[in-house]
């Protein structure tokens, strides 16, 4: 009895010990966090400001800036970027620059080898050299901003204490290595689509791959053509493509329509109430902690201009948003900004074929430091046309000319956006906007509205770009780029609506222009059109509505295939009696949608199969990647049609084939352990919204990751959700009536998980409640002196 007694004791005492020191380590950690907290109320002497400037912050933390210059509320934002985002800044800018080793050590190693081909560190210096005087003393006054409010936090900003390391001083050539951040999120640093596309065109029979890799379809919904009519059959059989013995490959492939980037319309001003132009921009981009834009509003000194939207910090501009009489969004364009180029190479490897006769390549060694190791050098062998990226499946070496290479593929001209006050003066600007080449889609307070290509346009001369060809013999080149009078536009169409999201948006002439770089399946863009044009008069909210339109009419014909097919199936009869209550939407407790979504892929995977077992016997890591976005023409043809000579030989019959997709589909869903009834599409498509440190420290999602919510919509609808991209924000707006606009953005304003603004409207997001585009009653006022 004694010794049961004096053994409880222990534990309760060893029970007791642990929980003292939980608490003492919880306390510690409190402590150690507030320590990067930033300031939010009181007076700060600058000795760096012209004049007086104010900063206001509601309960989420959304800033206004009242000062007497542009260069102090450039001040004043880095001043803000810098308290509450800095190493989402810092990693910004070292991703452009092929620094992350510097930080993170040698699991970046790859990746900063890969991007130092481009040089943007030099290329962000040189750009700045070459802009206006005023837009360096903007980005001068932002860079000294940042550092200022670096300097006012008690400690670093807390993921630096978990690195060892101290973050480095803002430069302004950084601000620019931001936006060459953002090119590789939306377009490819080496050719990737022209590539894999190239190497289809040259390895299929002909009649296979405009099957398999068709240009569009049924689902377009372009602002300039039609849609494209059924997809033909080949002649050839499938089977050709596969050697007796080879193993059949298989890759699970996610939805083709997974990818970086957005919705946006805009309706004129002949639908709305109050006769201005509402402008809804919603960009898909993988959602992490914290969130990629700053919500922040600012006075243009000396004018009636006022901004307010969403800003990257980084930099110091508003990137979507109104100024008060325009409002504008983007949405990636994913056409064609680059061509690769293969070298004609002498036999000793170190010169190529110019049309000025052989030249030797301009080789350049870049050292990267790494932490805890010894730096890294990586050969850069430069042509005149550009870098050297890669090989083709010939291994024919590749150099990549490519817009963001030059002076005019980065700058500050989106300032200029600040001042105007009518839909076609923002229109005019779009030639001169240093950024991914984005559909600018803008409306402004008379009710006008336009779209065109934000970005210099290439003049290709020799080529249509859809083809890498050699450049050697001069006969191939691009001659600068589009003037402003050449350049895609749409303005005021009869419709009074304007529409894109990812897809082919053009036909004719400007199709010829842009090219494509591997367009989106139109079926999004094609839901956003028909949405408009169920209405006649349009409000705030009616936008918002279609920006959470998860309807599954994408998917309704395959619903009613599987419907079919499992007809006096008895061994399937629950999962039928799943698909027929699907609810026909992408919601989170349906799990007749699940199925089916997961279907049609599992089925594309089988279908498809031959094909990519046929280019893996010349390139081993081929995969279909970007270039399978269209394969939705091919899969509905096999599936629907039947046709026995492109059945996969693995299989005897299509149904066959069909149920193994069903089969496999139902296996992987089978794997969360639930019963089928529970097996909903929100259990798959649940948030994981983390810190960028949490893969490699699970630790930091204690405090910093958002709420796994199971999340309703999918890739092939306006709500376009996955477990971790998504609408980065939803703005709706019309210019001159922004208190009536509503702005969603996932987690929140600050990236400290003890800030009131962290994770402060996260909700909203998730539920699609209609929050305020405008900053609500102050609760914080700061004045930097």
């Amino acid at each position: 009895m004694m010794k049961s007694l004096s053994l409880r004791g222990y534990l309760l005492r060893a029970l007791l010990a642990v929980s003292v020191l939980l608490i003492l380590v919880v306390a510690i950690t409190w402590v150690w966090l507030r320590q990067s907290l930033p300031v939010l109320n009181g007076e700060l002497d600058t000795g760096q400001l012209e004049n007086a400037v104010t900063i206001e912050r509601d309960a989420q933390g959304v800033a206004f800036i009242t000062a007497e210059s542009r260069a102090d509320s450039a001040f004043a934002l880095g001043f803000l970027h810098a308290q509450e985002r800095f190493f989402q800044m810092d990693l910004l800018r070292r991703n452009a620059a092929g620094e992350l080793s510097e930080l993170v050590g040698e699991a970046a190693l790859e990746h900063d080898q890969d991007v130092r081909l481009h040089q943007f560190r030099a290329r962000a210096e040189r750009n700045i050299a070459a802009m206006p005087e005023h837009q360096r003393q903007i980005l001068a006054q932002y860079a000294r901003g940042v550092n200022y409010g670096l300097s006012k936090l008690d400690a670093a900003p807390w993921e630096y204490a978990l690195l060892r390391q101290q973050p480095r001083s803002w430069v302004p050539a950084d601000s620019l290595l931001t936006i060459f951040s953002m090119y590789m999120t939306l377009q490819s640093r080496s050719g990737t689509f022209e590539q894999r596309d190239n190497a289809l065109a040259e390895l299929l029979p002909g009649d296979l791959y405009q099957f398999f890799v068709p240009k569009g379809g049924i689902w377009d919904a372009p602002l300039i053509g039609e849609a494209r009519g059924p997809l033909p059959l080949p002649e050839t059989d499938i089977a050709a493509l596969v050697e007796g013995d080879t193993p059949m490959a298989f890759h699970e492939m996610e939805s083709e329509d997974m990818i970086f980037g957005s919705n946006n319309w805009v309706v004129g001003g002949a639908l709305t109430e109050h006769g201005a132009a509402i402008v809804a921009d919603d960009m898909h981009l993988a959602i992490t902690v914290p969130n990629i834009w700053f919500r922040a509003g600012w006075n243009v000194p000396g004018t009636d201009f006022v901004m307010r939207g969403a800003t990257l910090p980084g930099g110091p501009i508003v990137v979507a948003g109104s100024n008060g009489k325009v409002a504008w969004g983007f949405t990636n364009t994913t056409a064609d900004w680059g061509d690769l180029i293969p070298l004609e190479v002498s036999k000793n490897g170190k010169q190529y074929r110019t049309p000025e006769g052989w030249r030797d390549f301009d080789v350049v060694e870049e050292e990267i430091p790494i932490s805890g190791k010894a730096s890294a050098v990586v050969e850069v062998r430069k042509t005149i046309w550009g870098p050297v990226v890669a090989e083709n499946h010939s291994g024919t070496p590749l150099a990549y000319r490519w817009v963001a290479h030059d002076v005019r593929g980065a700058n500050m001209n989106l300032l200029n956006l600040e001042t105007v006050g009518t839909t076609r003066d923002a229109m005019n600007l779009a030639p001169e906007l240093g950024i991914p080449h984005q559909n600018l889609v803008l409306g402004d307070s008379q009710g006008n509205i336009g779209w065109t290509v934000a970005g210099p346009v290439p003049r290709r001369v020799g080529l249509d770009g859809s083809r890498s060809i050699s450049w050697a013999d001069g006969s191939a080149y691009w001659d600068g780029y589009l003037s402003l009078e050449e350049h895609p536009q749409v303005y005021n169409p009869p419709s009074h609506r304007i529409w894109t999201a990812n897809s082919r948006t053009m036909d004719g002439r400007y199709l010829e222009i842009m090219g494509d770089g591997g367009y989106a399946l139109g079926a999004r863009q094609q839901q956003i059109r028909d949405d408009l044009f169920a209405r006649d008069r349009f409000t705030e909210q009616d936008l918002l509505d279609i920006q959470l339109d998860d309807r599954a009419v994408f998917l309704q014909r395959w619903q009613e295939q599987l419907v079919a097919l499992l007809k006096d199936k008895d061994e399937y009869a629950e999962v039928r009696e799943q698909i027929l209550n699907w609810g026909a939407r992408a919601s989170a407790d349906s799990v007749g949608y699940r199925i089916v979504r997961n279907f049609r892929l599992r089925f594309i995977d089988l279908s498809t199969a031959p094909v990519l077992t046929y280019m893996q016997r010349f390139q081993p890591e081929f995969s279909f990647g970007r270039v399978n976005r269209q394969v939705e023409y091919p899969a509905w043809e096999m599936l629907s049609a039947e046709p026995a000579h492109l059945l996969n030989p693995e299989y005897e019959s299509w149904q066959a084939l069909k149920l193994a997709a069903l089969d496999l589909a139902l296996d992987k869903m089978a794997k969360d352990g639930l019963p089928l009834a529970q097996q909903t599409w929100g259990v798959q498509n649940t948030a994981e919204i983390q810190h960028p440190l949490a893969r490699a420290v699970s630790a930091i999602n204690w405090f910093t990751a958002m709420p796994q919510d199971h999340l309703p919509g999918d890739s092939h609808m306006p709500r376009f959700q996955s477990s971790t991209n998504g609408a980065s924000e939803r703005m709706v707006v019309a210019p001159g009536h922004e208190e009536l606009g509503i702005f969603h953005m996932a987690t929140g304003q600050s990236a400290h998980p003890l800030s009131p603004f962290f994770a402060n409207g996260h909700s909203d997001w998730v539920e699609g409640n209609a929050s305020s585009f405008n900053e609500q009653a102050i609760t914080h006022v700061l004045t930097l002196k």
